[in-house]
């Protein structure tokens, strides 16, 4: 099948154009533009810079995708944004490039769904079966993992990771770490406890859930000195594939703040 491509969209002769893609009314492509297969563009979107958009995509009006992102210190590098297959990309969504300062690509995988006026910063890296509800905003170089749910109007701070399978509320300020499976909320985040409906209805069995429930309470109710109480579960549980996650988590973000529950 051929595209489908309406006759008021601008389209650089040098963007790649993939099979079976539909252009709507008034959307602007630039010169290094690539869309897969089976890409949908409703009408005046607009996407530009160095940018690849995944099989199967459909972006709606007035999204704005690849443009230069908003760092004082962007110089015009010819950074990228990567967006993954299968993702839905609503009204108003905007995704910026990377930059020299980090990592020069943003990267947003499979399978997600952006809700109206959502925006992911430069040098961010999005997992699969993510949602961000309406007007979320991801500030820069943040982390966000698989099937992470991220409630209307959250903003995360630069810098943040958002661990697999966590819920952040909506209208939630995010400043710190966010550990897989943990549900955070605010104003300002806080933990409190974990995401057991999402646990539940992705397919996770009793003895799983059971494993994340003790290592929360170990780590984050149980007195005592939270090193000491890593470093028991570590060696009590280490082996367990859902409390290694949760842990791992923790040990490669010691240098940074993590989310607490509030006291």
């Amino acid at each position: 099948m051929q595209e489908v491509i309406h006759p008021t969209a601008i389209i650089s002769e040098k963007a790649v154009i993939g099979q079976n893609v539909r252009i709507g009314a008034y959307c602007v492509i630039g010169d290094k533009v690539s869309l897969k297969d089976n890409v949908t563009l409703h009408s005046h979107v607009v996407i530009d810079g160095n940018t690849s958009v995944g099989e199967n995509c459909e972006v709606f009006p007035f999204a704005a995708l690849g443009l230069a992102p908003q760092h004082t210190r962007y110089n015009g590098e010819d950074s990228q944004l990567i967006i993954g297959k299968n993702n839905i990309i609503r009204e108003y969504v905007t995704f910026h490039p990377g930059t020299a300062v980090g990592h020069m690509r943003t990267v947003i995988g499979d399978d997600n769904l952006f809700y109206v006026g959502s925006h992911i910063a430069h040098d961010c890296t999005v997992g699969n079966h993510v949602v961000l509800a309406n007007h979320v905003n991801v500030g820069g170089h943040v982390d966000i993992g698989n099937y992470a749910y991220l409630g209307g109007n959250a903003a995360v701070h630069p810098f943040v990771r958002i661990g697999s399978h966590s819920i952040i509320g909506g209208g939630t300020a995010v400043t710190a770490d966010v550990i897989p499976f943990g549900l955070a909320s605010g104003p300002r985040a806080a933990l409190h406890g974990l995401n057991l409906v999402g646990l539940r209805r992705r397919g996770f069995t009793a003895a799983q859930i059971s494993a994340v429930r003790g290592a929360y309470s170990q780590l984050f109710v149980q007195d005592g000195l939270f090193a000491d109480k890593l470093k028991q579960l570590k060696a009590e549980q280490g082996s367990d594939e859902m409390v290694s996650l949760m842990l791992s988590f923790i040990e490669e973000g010691q240098d940074k703040n993590l989310c607490q529950p509030q006291k």
